[in-house]
């Protein structure tokens, strides 16, 4: 009798397991699936932008979980590639004109939006002797004439546009058509300057007070009132996700706005 109760019982203590088995196997089997990876953007962006959208980027990870991916280059560049095929969701340009451009060609959802205005500054290799407290002028007049002086390329870059604006307005095109060195790029340009292959040169107040160039060179900001505005202008493209979307909003919070500010833009207008 004894036997015939204990036998009952293991058979059912085994339905009892069998039972808890079936109710947590979609459990067991949820947990043993690979959470889902987090969201990623592919975006391009104006070199000038590369210290700031560090800082954002790193940011809005932290908050959302999502990856921003940025491919670098001169406005002028980044657009071609688009228009070529670049699998990105956004553009973020240094200018308006090269955002035009794009809606021109129907690759965008819109026109765009302006999210900062840009700023230049002259800037010298930090063991220069070049009289850099009293403005451009001075500068280029105690240059020696084998010296160079450095810009971004204005065929693709608004900040070289910028810069050639400034040297005009300040008297100095002619002396810098035999002098001036262009750089693919506004970051091309400020690094010339910092390795010291330029005596001077022209760059994104932003890039002046970056860290990781402020230790290799001298800045002086130049008046706004040298050039023409720089209003930068982002756009979203066609086929541009919810996360993008996001992001692309993010980028116009005022949270943003003064990450923008802090490092040496203006705000839109």
């Amino acid at each position: 009798m004894a036997t015939k109760t204990l036998g009952l019982r293991h058979k059912r203590l085994a339905a009892v397991a069998l039972l808890l088995v079936a109710s947590l196997s979609p459990w067991l089997a949820q947990a043993q699936t690979k959470a889902p990876a987090p969201a990623r953007i592919k975006i391009a962006a104006a070199s000038n932008l590369k210290f700031v959208l560090a800082d954002l980027a790193a940011q809005y990870k932290q908050e959302t979980g999502v990856q921003v991916e940025v491919n670098w280059g001169a406005s002028g560049n980044l657009a071609r590639q688009i228009v070529q095929g670049l699998p990105v969701e956004q553009f973020i340009s240094a200018d308006e004109a090269w955002v035009e451009e794009l809606v021109k060609t129907g690759r965008t959802v819109d026109a765009g939006q302006r999210y900062a205005m840009g700023r230049l500054a002259l800037i010298l290799p930090k063991n220069s002797a070049l009289p850099l407290s009293q403005g451009l002028a001075a500068v280029v007049r105690a240059m020696k004439p084998g010296d160079k002086f450095a810009i971004a390329n204005p065929a693709l870059a608004p900040y070289g546009v910028a810069s050639v604006e400034v040297l005009q307005r300040a008297g100095l095109g002619p002396w810098t058509a035999a002098n001036k060195v262009l750089g693919d790029n506004i970051g091309q340009a400020t690094q010339f300057v910092a390795s010291g292959a330029a005596q001077a040169g022209i760059t994104a107040l932003a890039w002046a007070q970056a860290p990781e160039i402020a230790q290799h060179v001298q800045a002086w900001p130049l008046p706004t009132a040298l050039h023409a505005p720089l209003h930068q202008r982002m756009v979203l493209l066609k086929g541009a996700g919810q996360a993008a979307t996001d992001w692309h909003r993010f980028l116009l919070s005022p949270s943003a706005q003064a990450v923008f500010v802090r490092h040496g833009y203006a705000l839109p207008q």
